[in-house]
């Protein structure tokens, strides 16, 4: 007996000693990789600054995807483009063998938002055309310079694993990643790590309280007349989409508190003497569930047919993007968070902490507090709701979307916030586009892609993590929520969009393309002093300054 015992204790500390030393080594292997992000570091500024010189609208990606693919093409990885019929879409691939993580983040940029970097007020590069005021020139430098790391190490150590890189194409039109899903390219796949910019490092498990929605744009017909001469012969297809946007502003009242729904007109008729036959209007319709955006969208189709049927007009709709309301993964984003509190925040410099203040003030932010100093919290899952405390109802209301949520319900996936931005701007605007080819983002990108290697080795030699992931996702997430696609079986990706906006702006950035043969950044190349503020900004952060020492 006493043998027997002394035999069953020596297996158990073998297989703890063994577990100690296979610990050891992923941390020797982590720290090895975190070495080989900061030497691609230079590598990373480049690729952010160029991506944001390029500054090109979703769908028409054209001279960003030729960039990257040819960049990951050098370094090894089989590309394949045009996937999901998108043009501007392309998976990079590198590797054998299981396990298969998938690396993504977005590169579009948003409408009129054109800004000089490190400059903290409106100053545009090409006054009204688009620019990168949200940060989505900086992911793709997150993700290739840790998986460059990784590629490294697997190839040294010959360890087992397939990356692969992919774009997020058109996600402000919520465009793309739907289609993904639809062409399978996740089907192999046993992880996805998507990253987004933020101003702090942070991840999140569960729903993480955004909106999903359906994008639809109604196309209204009816007959042209002279508007003066014969008008009783003219069916206004503008009357119809007048008619609509009237009715849904009256329906608002009635929808529960968590929906947006928002419009643009993109076709509002030719000239006012004519009686409008062609008229379009283009609605978001968002909610917190898959049913809630099914039933806006059902309200909408009456409303247009309402439109329709008081006008004496014909409809047809095309959808041109969708989301689903995100489910993260909380195995991976649990690993992830060990990683982000190892990493910490960057150090932010004397310039960076002016420029971010000096934007705040120029912004009227709620706090003039400059950039992160202070980790975010493990993000947990949002009310459901409406759940009764004390009285009070309360839920989460929702807010934005993207189109990552689609891959979330098709694979574990998690999203890395890495700090890149300055805190409380509008978002969507020329004020988010001031940090992002600057010190600020640069920074950023190499704290985010010191996480993201460290989390892709976790996957890679943990298979403990994997299986856990996968549990989670069949267990709690899709357990009585399954994925239903937005988009149908004929629906196609709207490639067409943005392609007008991009045809006149694209010559005019041509000239301002970032070299990085003959500059070392893009500051230097537009001869940006770092930071520029205006001399009543600066009076103000002294002010302020004198403040807060007494």
């Amino acid at each position: 007996m006493k043998k027997t015992v002394l035999v069953v204790l020596a297996g158990f500390l073998f297989i703890n000693l063994r577990a100690q030393t296979e610990l050891q080594q992923v941390e020797k292997l982590k720290n090895e990789a975190v070495q080989e992000v900061e030497k691609n570091a230079v590598l990373g500024q480049q690729i952010n600054d160029m991506l944001f010189s390029f500054a090109e609208l979703g769908f028409q990606e054209v001279e960003t995807s030729a960039y990257l693919t040819s960049l990951l093409e050098k370094n090894g990885f089989k590309i394949q483009r045009g996937i999901a019929g998108i043009p501007t879409a392309w998976t990079a691939t590198w590797g054998n063998g299981k396990p298969v993580i998938a690396l993504g983040s977005d590169v579009d940029c948003i409408p009129k938002a054109s800004q000089k970097p490190g400059v903290a007020y409106h100053d545009p590069i090409v006054e009204g055309a688009p620019g990168h005021g949200e940060g989505h020139n900086s992911g793709q430098a997150v993700n290739i310079i840790s998986a460059l790391a990784m590629k490294k190490i697997m190839e040294r150590d010959k360890l087992q694993g397939t990356l692969i890189l992919w774009p997020g194409v058109a996600e402000e039109q919520l465009g793309t990643k739907a289609y993904y899903v639809r062409a399978g390219i996740f089907k192999d796949v046993d992880a996805c790590i998507f990253t987004h910019v933020d101003d702090n490092m942070g991840v999140s498990f569960g729903d993480d309280g955004y909106n999903g929605l359906v994008s639809v744009k109604f196309n209204f017909e009816g007959s042209a007349a002279h508007a003066a001469g014969a008008p009783w012969r003219g069916r206004s297809a503008l009357d119809a989409v007048e008619l609509m946007n009237v009715g849904w502003n009256f329906r608002r009242e009635h929808l529960e508190l968590t929906q947006r729904s928002h419009y643009v007109i993109p076709d509002g008729g030719d000239q006012p003497n004519v009686v409008p036959s062609k008229a379009s209007v283009w609605y978001y319709f968002r909610e917190r569930t898959y049913p809630g955006i099914k039933n806006l969208f059902d309200i909408g189709m009456k409303m247009a047919e309402g439109a329709a049927l008081m006008t004496d007009t014909k409809f047809t709709y095309e959808i041109l993007g969708s989301a689903w309301p995100g489910h993260f993964n909380r195995p991976m984003a649990e690993a992830m968070y060990q990683n982000i509190k190892k990493v910490g925040l960057p150090v932010w410099s004397q310039e960076d902490q002016m420029l971010a203040r000096a934007t705040q003030m120029e912004m009227k932010a709620p706090k003039i507090t400059g950039l992160a100093s202070k980790l975010d919290t493990l993000g947990m899952p949002a009310p459901t709701g409406p759940v009764n405390v004390m009285g009070r109802q309360l839920m989460s209301m929702g807010g934005g979307s993207d189109d990552i949520a689609d891959i979330s319900w098709s694979v574990p996936t998690v999203v890395l916030r890495y700090p890149s931005n300055i805190p409380g701007l509008p978002g969507h605007h020329w004020s988010n586009a001031i940090s992002m080819a600057t010190p600020i983002a640069h920074k950023g990108i190499v704290y985010g892609a010191k996480t993201e290697v460290m989390t892709l080795l976790d996957l890679l030699l943990k298979p403990e993590l994997l299986k856990n992931a996968w549990e989670y996702y069949r267990t709690e997430q899709t357990k009585d929520q399954k994925y239903i696609p937005l988009i149908g079986d004929k629906d196609n990706p709207a490639i067409f969009l943005n392609q007008k906006i991009m045809t006149e702006y694209a010559p005019k950035l041509k000239p301002f393309y970032y070299n990085p043969a003959k500059y070392k950044t893009y500051l230097e190349q537009l001869g940006i002093q770092y930071p520029t503020i205006r001399p009543d900004q600066k009076e103000a952060l002294n002010k302020l300054a004198e403040k807060e020492r007494k």
